[in-house]
Protein backbone atom coordinates (compact mmCIF):
# COMPACT_ATOMS: atom_id res chain seq x y z
CA UNK A 1 0.00 0.00 0.00
CA UNK A 2 1.07 3.65 -0.60
CA UNK A 3 0.24 5.48 2.44
CA UNK A 4 0.28 9.31 3.42
CA UNK A 5 0.35 10.14 7.21
CA UNK A 6 -1.01 13.06 8.76
CA UNK A 7 0.28 14.62 12.08
CA UNK A 8 0.55 18.59 13.19
CA UNK A 9 4.21 19.54 14.09
CA UNK A 10 7.45 17.49 13.41
CA UNK A 11 7.41 13.65 12.98
CA UNK A 12 10.37 14.09 15.52
CA UNK A 13 8.21 15.10 18.30
CA UNK A 14 8.77 13.17 21.58
CA UNK A 15 5.64 13.17 23.15
CA UNK A 16 4.21 9.26 23.67
CA UNK A 17 1.33 9.56 20.43
CA UNK A 18 4.58 10.82 18.32
CA UNK A 19 6.45 7.83 19.42
CA UNK A 20 3.81 5.27 18.96
CA UNK A 21 3.27 7.06 14.99
CA UNK A 22 7.05 6.62 14.38
CA UNK A 23 7.53 3.26 15.65
CA UNK A 24 3.89 2.54 13.32
CA UNK A 25 5.43 4.16 10.07
CA UNK A 26 8.46 1.38 10.45
CA UNK A 27 6.80 -1.48 10.56
CA UNK A 28 4.89 -0.67 7.95
CA UNK A 29 7.37 -0.03 6.24
CA UNK A 30 9.29 -3.27 6.82
CA UNK A 31 6.16 -5.57 5.65
CA UNK A 32 6.73 -3.56 2.33
CA UNK A 33 4.13 -0.40 2.36
CA UNK A 34 5.55 2.88 1.52
CA UNK A 35 4.74 5.17 3.86
CA UNK A 36 5.24 9.80 3.48
CA UNK A 37 5.01 11.79 6.68
CA UNK A 38 2.89 15.11 5.75
CA UNK A 39 3.31 17.17 8.82
CA UNK A 40 1.23 20.41 9.15
CA UNK A 41 2.18 23.40 10.97
CA UNK A 42 1.05 23.60 14.69
CA UNK A 43 -1.89 25.49 14.78
CA UNK A 44 -4.34 27.40 17.23
CA UNK A 45 -7.69 25.35 17.81
CA UNK A 46 -9.64 28.35 15.82
CA UNK A 47 -6.99 28.53 13.37
CA UNK A 48 -6.75 24.84 12.69
CA UNK A 49 -10.62 25.27 11.83
CA UNK A 50 -10.06 27.71 9.25
CA UNK A 51 -7.96 25.80 7.49
CA UNK A 52 -11.09 23.97 6.21
CA UNK A 53 -12.21 27.06 4.29
CA UNK A 54 -9.22 27.38 2.31
CA UNK A 55 -9.26 26.32 -1.06
CA UNK A 56 -5.36 25.67 -1.09
CA UNK A 57 -5.26 23.57 2.10
CA UNK A 58 -6.55 20.44 0.31
CA UNK A 59 -3.90 20.41 -1.81
CA UNK A 60 -0.93 19.73 1.30
CA UNK A 61 -2.74 16.32 1.30
CA UNK A 62 -3.10 15.03 -2.22
CA UNK A 63 -0.98 11.92 -3.81
CA UNK A 64 -1.82 8.98 -5.17
CA UNK A 65 -2.45 7.48 -2.11
CA UNK A 66 -3.92 4.38 -1.49
CA UNK A 67 -4.91 5.64 2.29
CA UNK A 68 -4.66 8.38 4.49
CA UNK A 69 -3.98 7.83 7.86
CA UNK A 70 -4.29 11.14 10.09
CA UNK A 71 -3.07 11.55 13.69
CA UNK A 72 -6.20 12.62 15.53
CA UNK A 73 -4.14 15.26 17.41
CA UNK A 74 -4.69 17.03 13.42
CA UNK A 75 -8.44 17.18 13.51
CA UNK A 76 -9.13 20.85 13.67
CA UNK A 77 -8.01 21.40 10.07
CA UNK A 78 -9.60 18.28 8.49
CA UNK A 79 -12.63 18.05 9.98
CA UNK A 80 -14.46 19.48 6.81
CA UNK A 81 -11.12 18.87 4.66
CA UNK A 82 -11.79 15.59 4.23
CA UNK A 83 -15.02 15.82 2.59
CA UNK A 84 -13.49 17.21 -0.32
CA UNK A 85 -10.40 14.15 -0.35
CA UNK A 86 -11.18 11.24 -2.86
CA UNK A 87 -8.62 8.74 -0.57
CA UNK A 88 -9.71 6.84 2.13
CA UNK A 89 -9.24 7.70 5.51
CA UNK A 90 -8.38 6.18 9.25
CA UNK A 91 -7.46 7.85 12.26
CA UNK A 92 -5.35 7.25 14.77
CA UNK A 93 -7.00 8.40 17.79
CA UNK A 94 -4.44 8.52 20.87
CA UNK A 95 -5.99 11.45 22.93
CA UNK A 96 -9.68 13.03 22.82
CA UNK A 97 -9.91 16.82 23.59
CA UNK A 98 -13.39 15.76 24.33
CA UNK A 99 -12.20 13.45 27.04
CA UNK A 100 -10.49 16.58 29.11
CA UNK A 101 -12.42 18.68 31.74
CA UNK A 102 -11.88 21.76 29.47
CA UNK A 103 -14.14 25.18 29.44
CA UNK A 104 -14.76 24.70 25.43
CA UNK A 105 -15.62 20.97 26.20
CA UNK A 106 -18.94 21.14 24.41
CA UNK A 107 -17.23 22.41 21.08
CA UNK A 108 -14.38 20.53 20.89
CA UNK A 109 -16.85 17.21 21.45
CA UNK A 110 -19.30 18.17 18.75
CA UNK A 111 -16.05 18.70 16.25
CA UNK A 112 -14.69 15.34 16.71
CA UNK A 113 -17.33 13.59 16.52
CA UNK A 114 -17.79 15.30 13.17
CA UNK A 115 -14.82 14.34 12.22
CA UNK A 116 -14.71 10.78 13.55
CA UNK A 117 -17.93 10.46 11.63
CA UNK A 118 -16.33 11.04 8.66
CA UNK A 119 -13.55 8.76 8.22
CA UNK A 120 -13.04 5.31 6.71
CA UNK A 121 -11.86 3.59 10.01
CA UNK A 122 -10.28 4.40 13.54
CA UNK A 123 -7.26 2.91 15.33
CA UNK A 124 -7.70 3.55 18.95
CA UNK A 125 -4.97 3.14 21.52
CA UNK A 126 -6.78 1.45 24.68
CA UNK A 127 -10.46 -0.05 24.43
CA UNK A 128 -11.28 3.17 26.69
CA UNK A 129 -10.77 5.31 23.69
CA UNK A 130 -12.27 2.70 21.54
CA UNK A 131 -15.44 3.02 23.88
CA UNK A 132 -15.53 7.02 23.30
CA UNK A 133 -14.80 6.92 19.55
CA UNK A 134 -18.48 4.52 19.61
CA UNK A 135 -20.15 6.47 21.54
CA UNK A 136 -19.52 9.34 18.99
CA UNK A 137 -21.46 7.35 16.69
CA UNK A 138 -18.69 5.43 15.14
CA UNK A 139 -19.46 1.57 14.14
CA UNK A 140 -17.38 -0.26 16.70
CA UNK A 141 -16.79 -3.06 12.96
CA UNK A 142 -14.92 0.52 12.16
CA UNK A 143 -12.59 1.03 14.50
CA UNK A 144 -9.91 -1.62 16.16
CA UNK A 145 -7.57 -1.29 19.56
CA UNK A 146 -3.97 -1.46 18.67
CA UNK A 147 -1.95 -0.73 22.00
CA UNK A 148 1.57 0.39 21.75
CA UNK A 149 4.47 -1.59 23.20
CA UNK A 150 6.43 -0.43 25.70
CA UNK A 151 9.80 -1.20 24.15
CA UNK A 152 10.88 2.75 24.06
CA UNK A 153 13.71 1.31 26.38
CA UNK A 154 15.20 -2.16 26.65
CA UNK A 155 15.29 -2.49 31.11
CA UNK A 156 16.92 -5.23 32.05
CA UNK A 157 16.01 -6.15 35.43
CA UNK A 158 15.95 -9.11 37.45
CA UNK A 159 13.31 -9.71 39.64
CA UNK A 160 15.76 -9.98 43.04
CA UNK A 161 16.90 -6.40 42.00
CA UNK A 162 13.32 -5.18 42.31
CA UNK A 163 12.92 -6.55 45.50
CA UNK A 164 16.08 -5.41 47.05
CA UNK A 165 15.27 -1.83 45.44
CA UNK A 166 12.27 -1.73 47.06
CA UNK A 167 13.84 -1.65 50.74
CA UNK A 168 15.86 1.20 50.20
CA UNK A 169 15.03 4.07 52.20
CA UNK A 170 13.76 6.74 51.59
CA UNK A 171 10.52 5.81 49.50
CA UNK A 172 11.55 7.76 45.62
CA UNK A 173 8.61 8.80 43.78
CA UNK A 174 9.11 9.59 39.63
CA UNK A 175 7.08 11.72 37.71
CA UNK A 176 7.51 11.55 33.92
CA UNK A 177 5.15 13.83 31.48
CA UNK A 178 4.64 17.73 30.07
CA UNK A 179 3.96 19.82 32.96
CA UNK A 180 0.54 20.97 32.49
CA UNK A 181 -2.39 21.32 34.62
CA UNK A 182 -4.08 17.73 33.00
CA UNK A 183 -0.69 15.54 34.14
CA UNK A 184 -1.78 16.61 38.22
CA UNK A 185 1.47 16.97 39.72
CA UNK A 186 -0.03 19.69 41.74
CA UNK A 187 -2.55 16.79 42.99
CA UNK A 188 1.14 14.94 43.72
CA UNK A 189 2.73 17.79 45.47
CA UNK A 190 -0.47 17.76 47.89
CA UNK A 191 -0.47 13.99 48.46
CA UNK A 192 3.10 13.79 48.68
CA UNK A 193 2.83 16.76 51.38
CA UNK A 194 0.25 14.45 53.22
CA UNK A 195 1.55 11.08 53.11
CA UNK A 196 3.12 9.32 56.08
CA UNK A 197 7.27 9.09 56.14
CA UNK A 198 9.90 11.37 54.24
CA UNK A 199 9.44 10.19 50.25
CA UNK A 200 10.98 12.21 47.78
CA UNK A 201 9.58 13.35 44.61
CA UNK A 202 11.42 13.37 41.04
CA UNK A 203 10.16 15.39 38.56
CA UNK A 204 10.84 14.92 35.26
CA UNK A 205 9.23 16.88 32.22
CA UNK A 206 9.06 19.92 30.14
CA UNK A 207 7.54 23.00 31.73
CA UNK A 208 4.48 23.38 28.76
CA UNK A 209 2.95 25.34 30.94
CA UNK A 210 5.44 28.32 32.70
CA UNK A 211 2.10 29.68 34.37
CA UNK A 212 1.48 26.01 35.97
CA UNK A 213 5.00 25.22 36.96
CA UNK A 214 5.14 28.41 38.91
CA UNK A 215 2.04 27.11 40.88
CA UNK A 216 3.31 23.95 41.48
CA UNK A 217 6.70 25.57 42.81
CA UNK A 218 4.60 27.71 45.24
CA UNK A 219 3.15 24.62 46.30
CA UNK A 220 6.19 22.75 47.37
CA UNK A 221 7.23 26.18 49.46
CA UNK A 222 3.90 26.43 51.17
CA UNK A 223 4.35 22.53 52.06
CA UNK A 224 8.25 23.04 53.05
CA UNK A 225 8.89 20.18 50.65
CA UNK A 226 12.18 21.69 49.01
CA UNK A 227 14.44 18.80 49.97
CA UNK A 228 11.97 16.72 48.76
CA UNK A 229 10.91 17.95 45.51
CA UNK A 230 13.08 18.19 42.64
CA UNK A 231 12.16 19.69 39.46
CA UNK A 232 14.58 18.33 36.04
CA UNK A 233 13.22 19.67 33.11
CA UNK A 234 13.65 17.86 30.54
CA UNK A 235 16.26 14.34 30.22
CA UNK A 236 17.03 12.19 27.65
CA UNK A 237 16.34 8.70 27.53
CA UNK A 238 19.52 7.43 28.74
CA UNK A 239 19.22 9.71 31.85
CA UNK A 240 15.06 8.79 31.78
CA UNK A 241 16.45 4.91 32.03
CA UNK A 242 18.78 5.77 34.44
CA UNK A 243 15.62 7.86 36.67
CA UNK A 244 13.38 4.85 35.84
CA UNK A 245 16.23 2.07 37.51
CA UNK A 246 16.71 4.43 40.69
CA UNK A 247 13.18 4.90 41.70
CA UNK A 248 10.72 2.65 43.54
CA UNK A 249 7.20 4.33 41.99
CA UNK A 250 5.74 5.95 39.01
CA UNK A 251 3.10 8.74 40.21
CA UNK A 252 1.59 10.40 37.35
CA UNK A 253 -2.43 11.03 38.55
CA UNK A 254 -3.86 12.64 35.33
CA UNK A 255 -6.66 13.99 34.93
CA UNK A 256 -7.22 11.87 32.36
CA UNK A 257 -4.80 10.03 29.75
CA UNK A 258 -5.63 8.58 26.67
CA UNK A 259 -3.29 5.35 27.35
CA UNK A 260 -0.58 6.79 29.22
CA UNK A 261 2.46 4.75 28.02
CA UNK A 262 4.33 6.09 30.81
CA UNK A 263 2.94 3.43 33.01
CA UNK A 264 3.76 0.98 30.99
CA UNK A 265 7.83 2.00 30.77
CA UNK A 266 7.90 2.36 34.81
CA UNK A 267 6.21 -0.93 34.82
CA UNK A 268 9.17 -2.24 32.26
CA UNK A 269 11.69 -1.54 35.49
CA UNK A 270 9.03 -2.57 37.99
CA UNK A 271 7.73 0.27 39.04
CA UNK A 272 4.34 0.08 40.22
CA UNK A 273 2.10 2.91 39.20
CA UNK A 274 -0.06 5.87 40.90
CA UNK A 275 -2.09 6.28 37.78
CA UNK A 276 -5.26 8.47 36.67
CA UNK A 277 -8.81 6.07 36.81
CA UNK A 278 -9.84 8.16 33.96
CA UNK A 279 -8.68 7.03 30.80
CA UNK A 280 -7.02 4.17 29.14
CA UNK A 281 -4.62 3.52 31.79
CA UNK A 282 -6.43 1.20 33.40
CA UNK A 283 -5.52 -0.91 30.67
CA UNK A 284 -2.18 -1.10 32.15
CA UNK A 285 -2.81 -0.85 35.73
CA UNK A 286 -4.98 -3.22 38.15
CA UNK A 287 -5.62 -1.70 41.40
CA UNK A 288 -3.92 -3.56 44.26
CA UNK A 289 -1.68 -5.53 41.64
CA UNK A 290 0.57 -3.68 39.81
CA UNK A 291 -0.57 0.11 40.95
CA UNK A 292 -3.22 2.54 42.52
CA UNK A 293 -5.78 4.09 40.50
CA UNK A 294 -6.77 7.57 41.74
CA UNK A 295 -10.22 9.76 40.68
CA UNK A 296 -8.28 13.30 39.26
CA UNK A 297 -7.40 15.72 41.90
CA UNK A 298 -8.17 12.94 44.49
CA UNK A 299 -4.87 14.07 46.60
CA UNK A 300 -5.85 12.04 50.07
CA UNK A 301 -6.03 8.93 47.61
CA UNK A 302 -2.10 9.63 46.21
CA UNK A 303 -1.61 10.17 49.99
CA UNK A 304 -2.70 6.78 50.91
CA UNK A 305 -1.15 5.02 47.91
CA UNK A 306 2.45 6.40 48.81
CA UNK A 307 1.92 5.57 52.90
CA UNK A 308 1.16 1.85 51.69
CA UNK A 309 3.98 1.50 50.42
CA UNK A 310 6.13 3.13 52.23
CA UNK A 311 5.24 1.38 55.31
CA UNK A 312 5.13 -2.15 53.75
CA UNK A 313 8.10 -2.52 51.63
CA UNK A 314 7.26 -6.17 50.98
CA UNK A 315 4.23 -5.37 49.44
CA UNK A 316 6.40 -2.90 46.90
CA UNK A 317 8.50 -5.58 46.10
CA UNK A 318 5.23 -7.85 45.22
CA UNK A 319 3.48 -5.27 43.17
CA UNK A 320 7.04 -4.41 41.74
CA UNK A 321 7.21 -7.84 40.30
CA UNK A 322 3.61 -7.67 39.07
CA UNK A 323 4.67 -4.54 37.39
CA UNK A 324 6.97 -6.18 35.25
CA UNK A 325 5.17 -9.42 34.68
CA UNK A 326 2.08 -6.46 32.90
CA UNK A 327 4.91 -5.50 31.07
CA UNK A 328 6.56 -8.41 29.30
CA UNK A 329 2.56 -9.51 28.78
CA UNK A 330 2.28 -6.05 26.03
CA UNK A 331 2.23 -7.02 23.00
CA UNK A 332 5.00 -6.12 20.58
CA UNK A 333 5.20 -3.29 18.01
CA UNK A 334 5.12 -6.37 14.98
CA UNK A 335 1.15 -7.05 16.30
CA UNK A 336 0.53 -3.62 17.05
CA UNK A 337 1.55 -2.92 13.18
CA UNK A 338 -0.26 -6.06 12.02
CA UNK A 339 -3.62 -5.29 13.99
CA UNK A 340 -3.55 -1.16 12.03
CA UNK A 341 -2.76 -3.11 8.95
CA UNK A 342 -5.38 -5.25 8.65
CA UNK A 343 -7.25 -2.15 9.06
CA UNK A 344 -6.24 -0.24 6.44
CA UNK A 345 -6.74 -3.39 4.46
CA UNK A 346 -9.88 -3.36 4.81
CA UNK A 347 -10.44 -0.15 4.25
CA UNK A 348 -8.58 0.22 0.81
CA UNK A 349 -10.50 -3.24 -0.15
CA UNK A 350 -13.82 -1.81 0.56
CA UNK A 351 -13.26 1.49 -1.30
CA UNK A 352 -15.56 2.11 -4.35
CA UNK A 353 -12.85 4.07 -5.95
Amino acid sequence: MKIGLVIYGSFDEQSGGFHYDRQLVAELRAAGDSVEIIELPWRSYPRGLLDNVSPRFPRRLAGEYDVLLQDELAHPSLVWTNRRLSTPIVSIVHHLRASEHRRLRPLYRAVERRYLRGVDGVVCNSSVTRDVVTDFGVDADRTVVAPPAGDRFDPQIEIDAIADRAHENPLRLLFVGNITPRKGVDTLIDGLAAAAGDAELTVVGKPADEAYVSRCHDRVAEHGLERRVEFTGGIDDASLAAAFREHHLLAVPSRYEGYGIVYLEGMGFGLPAIAARAGGATDIVSEGDNGFLVDPGDSAAVADAITTLDTDRERLAMMGQAARERYEAQPDWAETAATVRGLLESVVDNDPG
